[in-house]
């Protein structure tokens, strides 16, 4: 007895020193501590929950969601001084059955924690310490129930967010004001509206998001998978949904898909290509908007500048750097376009960059574009429903090329501002039984932000069969410029 005495004080005095790594390292608690060995998306999720502020992760069923909130709630509490954890969920059985029993395995599999911590039914806390130091479970029913908590230290794990009411999800993230203060939301991707689905499109740019399919993850029923697969297809919301960890398509009216979109980012490598680098400027001058400028070659991005506040004369500065730096790294283009957003103060880029082409004898093809001016093609409203229409086109084409074991065509940044921007955008059909996208103003009814970088990037790479087919070619580098 002495002896197990002396080996668990030997092991606290390690745990007390090992607490500056635990603190940074979710996944070394985790396995040193809990003796729990975190998949590889557990492990990557919770790297992001020591580091940002709010993580989102939507998943299909039996993954192991529940295993690493409760691992996640026993780090924050044992890793950071006088901390609140506040647990919670839509139901009462979701919460004390599932999520708070788990919680109660893992701590009482620990010597060092079953030392440390006091586990009753609503309520963990640091023995001598329970009044400032502990998690709390509160079912998701009232707002006033996630109100009057505040610490430097405090972490919201909200299990099957979807289910969450918008009121209570405000309540939470209005309580979250401190550098400190972190929001974990977990759960199946059930509805296309709400707190949660925001996290993953909206508001994307604001969280770390995840997506976890059951086909990756080694805990998950094959069995269970196999049978949602036969009676209800791949093809199905409930296979989305409880499999794919994808939201359901049936209420959703955005443009383009958030899962084109992702796979684009995250799975699609592609190296540039061709001999022509083509420049989107969408212009923004004084506001909240902001200036976007992408540079891609081929299929894929090779440059891009943003900034907020700068006037015209800048902007054309940023374009016409961006050119000849990308030319310097590229000398064997034959072709640089810049196509600027030539409606409102983007007009002012157009005419500078004519001046700046002209006096340095620069072979550049500026070719301004009128987003809301009549498309070539009959199905669509406008030009830029039909630019944004390619975009989507080729983003789908991905998944299909995928499918059938042919190379992608079009490679996204995983950039989450663009990728809120692009999937955000609704359409309709009009009277005349043509597409027209959301417009901007409509976007900012909805409380959101114009979305500047998304225009850039179709402006990049969106098809404009208007344009018309000049083509100047470029001297070699070194050489005397070829005046237009």
């Amino acid at each position: 007895m002495a002896k197990k005495a002396e080996s668990l004080t030997k092991r606290m005095a390690a745990f007390k020193k090992r607490m500056p790594v635990y603190r940074k390292s979710p996944k070394t608690f985790f396995k040193e501590i809990l003796n729990f060995s975190p998949d590889k998306w557990q492990e990557s999720v919770s790297d992001d929950i020591a580091k940002y502020r709010f993580v989102s992760v939507r998943s299909g069923q039996g993954v192991g969601k529940t295993a690493l909130e409760a691992a996640i709630s026993l780090w924050f509490l044992c890793c950071f001084p006088f901390p609140r954890v506040v647990c919670t969920a839509p139901t009462r059985q979701q919460l004390n059955d599932v999520l708070w029993a788990e919680i109660s395995k893992w701590q009482s599999q620990s010597p060092i924690l079953k030392r440390i911590l006091k586990w009753t039914k609503t309520k963990i806390y640091m023995k001598n310490y329970e009044e400032r130091w502990f998690a709390t479970a509160r079912t998701a029913t009232k707002p006033e129930n996630m109100q009057g908590f505040h610490e430097d230290y405090m972490l919201f794990i909200v299990d099957e967010a979807s289910g969450v009411d918008d009121r209570i999800m405000a309540a939470i993230f209005g309580t979250l004001s401190g550098d400190y203060n972190k929001l974990f939301m977990c759960g199946n991707p059930t509805k296309t509206s709400g707190f949660f689905f925001d996290s993953h499109n909206r508001d994307r740019s604001i969280y770390r998001t995840h997506r976890v399919s059951c086909l990756d993850s080694p805990r998950t029923s094959k069995e269970n998978i196999e049978m949602l697969k036969a009676k209800y297809g791949e093809g199905s919301d409930v296979w989305r949904v409880r499999v794919l960890g994808e939201f359901p398509r049936g209420e959703s009216d955005t443009f383009i898909a958030l899962e084109v979109a992702e796979f684009a980012a995250k799975e699609v490598k592609l190296e540039p290509t061709g001999d022509m680098l083509t420049i989107g400027v969408d212009v923004a001058r004084f506001g909240d908007d902001e200036t976007s400028i992408f540079a891609g070659i081929g299929p894929r991005v090779v440059g891009e500048h943003h900034h907020f506040k700068k006037d015209t004369m800048v902007t054309a500065g940023w374009v016409i750097n961006l050119a000849k730096e990308l030319h310097v790294a590229h000398p064997d283009l034959n072709r640089i376009r810049i196509r600027v957003d030539d409606s409102g103060v983007g007009g002012g880029v157009t005419d500078r960059l004519n001046e700046i082409v002209a006096e340095e004898g620069l072979p550049y093809e500026i070719i301004p574009i009128n987003n809301g001016s009549s498309s070539l093609d009959e199905h669509y409203g406008n030009l830029v429903t039909e630019m944004w229409a390619s975009i989507k086109e080729q983003l789908e084409q991905n998944m299909s090329n995928f499918i059938n074991g042919d190379a992608s065509v079009l490679q996204l940044p995983d950039d989450d501002v663009l990728i809120t921007q692009l999937t955000a955008r609704k359409w309709n059909m009009t009277s005349k039984g043509k597409m027209l996208l959301e417009s901007k103003k409509d976007m900012k009814k909805r409380g959101l932000k114009s979305p500047d970088r998304a225009d850039a990037f179709v402006l990049t790479f969106g098809e404009y069969l208007m344009e018309p087919d000049t083509h100047i070619m470029l001297p070699s580098i070194g050489s005397v410029a070829v005046k237009r």
